[in-house]
């Protein structure tokens, strides 16, 4: 009598199919971060205005954006945590209620304070949109279109820098502080109505595996067990500090400084500062394309980019730092911002490191310790930049200054966990192998018992 067939393993799942209907799906979420970042980064380009309409001095001006900043970075890892529990659509629409309204309070607000409060309130709802848009390109994409996916979502995203930059800073000037903040708002109440009718979580057949009941949202370990598990994978920690390290110096630059750096320190007039604030955000559209397809298709680039990008950045802001003379060559701070270009491409290269880490059911809580990187590293540098200018009576050599401490921090923690990280990735890549079924029936020999655990969506 022969012997029994042994049960076949059971095969990965398959990858979400993609297509015009994803496409679609994605875009959805991706006008929403569009928004998002509109309202970001609108403080960027008003901040000369916000310092005479609220008369405040540098410290109390890099408070905005510290404070919108601290937000963001506090709420990534909740904001993961509630997309792997509740979905993108829900934190998707809660973020976009929340940045509207915020962004209508910094345009009414009479007074410093409740403009403060305004600023967090719009860095809460912002908090809730990137890491959505991840997941949903890791639900509705291949894996392999992961890189250019998360890509191409910063892309648009700097576009959103670019509408600030281009359109918004000429309406400010235009028609004044509360018809120009106010009517930006409208925008996110036009990205809610496809957001509600035509937003879905998954593509029909993709839904993530159910948890199991002791990952109920009841259960007090579920919160703790997700973070503990995220953080042990050291490709999650590379991920934070590749974003950590490589981010900030653009954030800085475009998110307030750069303005009054080019303005005040340069030179410059408005006019011409805008157009270098516009180069910064089209040469980062420019390289995220580069970057994402160099990612894409070649994993081992990943390292030498990201630590590439940040030598080449510290070394353009050294030799205008040092430049002799008052102020920089025009060549020179044209050189600099188009490699502030390279920053926001180069930061998505860490969660090229931390989605592989981790399985579908952890990508949300792992994007957001992996995103929570750059805005610590951002807020902080906003502080500095501000409290140093005070101390030392607006000197923006000694005050920029402070980005080097950072990268330096930056690059030792990723030349520590580049190895484990590495290693523990091709240790899945091995595991996650195609199976190959064995001749006339018999079983595999290297693999005698048991179904295989799935592997995850992302790997």
């Amino acid at each position: 009598m022969s012997a029994p067939v042994p049960a076949p393993r059971t095969a990965p799942p398959l990858d979400p199919p993609g297509g015009r209907k994803a496409l679609a799906v994605w875009s959805i979420g991706v006008a929403v971060y569009f928004v998002a970042v509109i309202f970001r980064t609108s403080l960027g380009v008003a901040g000369l205005e916000a310092a005479d309409r609220f008369h405040v001095n540098a410290s109390a001006l890099s408070t905005f954006s510290l404070l919108q900043l601290l937000v963001y970075a506090g709420m990534q890892i909740p904001v993961g945590l509630m997309v792997d529990r509740l979905g993108t659509k829900k934190v998707l629409t809660l973020g976009a209620v929340l940045f509207t309204a915020g962004q209508i309070g910094f345009a009414l607000s009479p007074s410093y304070g409740m403009a403060l409060a305004a600023r967090a309130l719009l860095g809460c709802g912002d908090a809730m949109t990137f890491i959505s848009v991840l997941r949903l390109g890791t639900r509705w994409f291949p894996a392999r279109r992961g890189p250019l996916m998360a890509q191409l979502a910063g892309l648009v995203g700097m576009a959103g820098n670019l509408v600030s930059t281009l359109v918004l800073a000429p309406v400010l000037h235009g028609v004044g502080w509360v018809p120009a903040f106010a009517g930006s708002a409208v925008a996110g109440l036009i990205v809610l109505v496809p957001l509600t009718l035509f937003l879905r979580d998954h593509p029909d057949g993709h839904a993530p595996a159910p948890m199991s009941a002791s990952g109920t949202p009841g259960a007090g370990g579920f919160v703790r067990r997700q973070i503990a598990a995220s953080w042990r994978e050291p490709g999650t920690r590379l991920g934070l500090w590749v974003h950590f390290t490589t981010q900030f110096p653009a954030m800085v630059f475009l998110l307030l400084w750069g303005m009054p750096f080019l303005v005040e320190a340069q030179g410059l007039s408005r006019t011409t500062a805008g157009g270098l604030l516009t180069l910064v955000v089209a040469a980062n559209m420019g390289f995220g394309l580069l970057y994402g397809q160099l990612v894409g298709r070649r994993q081992s680039a990943r390292i030498p980019l990201a630590l590439g990008t940040v030598g080449v950045t510290a070394l353009l802001w050294a030799a205008v730092l040092v430049y002799p003379g008052d102020r920089a060559p025009m060549w020179l701070l044209v050189v600099l911002c188009v490699v502030l270009g390279t920053c926001g491409p180069a930061s998505m290269i860490g969660f090229d490191f931390a989605r592989p880490a981790n399985p579908a059911e952890r990508q949300g809580t792992a994007s957001g310790i992996t995103n929570m990187g750059g805005f610590l590293a951002s807020m902080t540098t906003l502080l500095a930049v501000g409290v140093l200018l005070d101390a030392t009576g607006d000197n923006y050599r000694i005050a920029f200054s402070s980005v080097f401490f950072l990268e330096v921090l930056g690059i030792t923690q990723i030349l520590r966990l580049r190895g484990r990280a590495l290693a523990r990735e091709r240790e899945r890549a091995h595991d996650r192998r195609p199976v190959v079924p064995a001749p006339s029936g018999e079983p595999d020999p290297s693999h005698p018992s048991g179904p295989v655990a799935p592997a995850s969506a992302s790997a």
